[in-house]
């Protein structure tokens, strides 16, 4: 008998840690498959849905960002808005998509920047915007500001708050009347949450109709795995300054997407990484609420991924 987690979890600390509605001994199975077949294609992708392997991290922040750029240049040549869901990981893609909008001379007048999520209370508050661990700090000094001259226009740059989140959805459908598109960028969380749209909120809903049209969410409880990922990707591992909670954007808005651009980027250094289970699960398990991140390939875009994540996941003692 093999001597790994599902034969030891009875009766360990990490019984009820993990999603209620995960299957190890299926993730297991996905995470086993050899690496050239991490962009096999499975039937319920999108036909305009593709993954894209980056050899290296400078690769995959230029690729990404320029993807993020063109959109934005194919838009403003067009004159049409355009509507971004963002996040705050990954984040080396803006310095390129600066670059790229800056050498094109193209200006952003016509986008709409939506932060997917921001740090909560249990009340839904948030950290003040100049923060240094505040996600509306780390876009303005990431990419708003940078872009200088060109950037989006103040009034068109939403924050994840407890007053601004729940108008999301009358601002995107009132852009997307205007013939706006709407481009989703987006990480995949060490739980496979998309912004922080955790696994357990599953057992909350009824039905897949229900989880789906759900908008937003305030103060939402993250999943543990969330907590520790943070800590280790955005709090040099202090695990004492990571919230519990947070603001985040629900299926409801990141389904609607006309567009995603999507990116995995979680390696260590050294042969560690935190992401590469994440990555299979995304692109092979069949679309579950208990895992977010599988909606994402049903949708037309792509997913930029570091090629080391693809494996093999295999143990080395670090």
């Amino acid at each position: 008998m093999a001597i790994n987690l599902m034969s030891t979890l009875e009766g360990s600390l990490l019984k009820g840690y993990f999603p209620e509605g995960w299957d190890l001994d299926a993730l297991d199975a996905i995470c086993a498959q050899p690496p050239e077949k991490v962009a096999q294609r499975e039937r319920w992708w999108h036909k305009d849905f593709a993954p894209v392997s980056c050899e290296s991290l400078a690769d995959f922040d230029m690729m990404m960002g320029h993807e993020i750029a063109l959109e934005i240049a194919r838009t403003k040549q067009e004159r049409k808005p355009i509507a971004f869901i963002l996040p705050v990981g990954p984040m080396g893609m803006y310095r390129w998509a600066i670059y790229f909008l800056k050498e094109w001379a193209v200006d952003c007048k016509h986008v709409h920047g939506f932060n997917m999520d921001e740090w909560s209370d249990a009340e839904g508050n948030t950290l003040p915007p100049k923060d240094p661990g505040a996600f509306q700090n780390a876009m303005e000094q990431a990419f708003y500001g940078p872009l200088g001259k060109l950037t989006v226009p103040p009034a068109q740059r939403h924050y994840a708050t407890k007053r601004d989140l729940p108008e999301y959805g009358h601002q995107i459908k009132a852009l997307k009347k205007k013939d706006a598109k709407l481009v989703t960028v987006f990480g995949i969380g060490r739980a496979c949450h998309i912004a922080f749209w955790e696994p357990h909120f599953a057992a909350e809903y009824k039905s897949l109709k229900d989880w789906r049209d759900d908008k937003f969410r305030l103060a939402a409880k993250l999943c543990p795995m969330t907590i520790e990922q943070n800590a280790i990707t955005s709090f040099k591992s202090r695990t004492t300054l990571v919230p519990t909670r947070a603001n985040t954007i629900g299926p409801g808005l990141f389904l609607q997407s006309d567009k995603i651009i999507g990116g995995a980027d979680g390696a260590l250094g050294r042969g560690m990484m935190w992401q590469g289970m994440s990555l299979w699960a995304t692109l092979h398990h069949k679309p579950t609420p208990w895992i977010p991140s599988t909606f994402m390939p049903t949708l037309p875009g792509r997913l930029f991924f570091l090629k080391e994540l693809a494996g093999p996941l295999e143990p080395e003692c670090n």
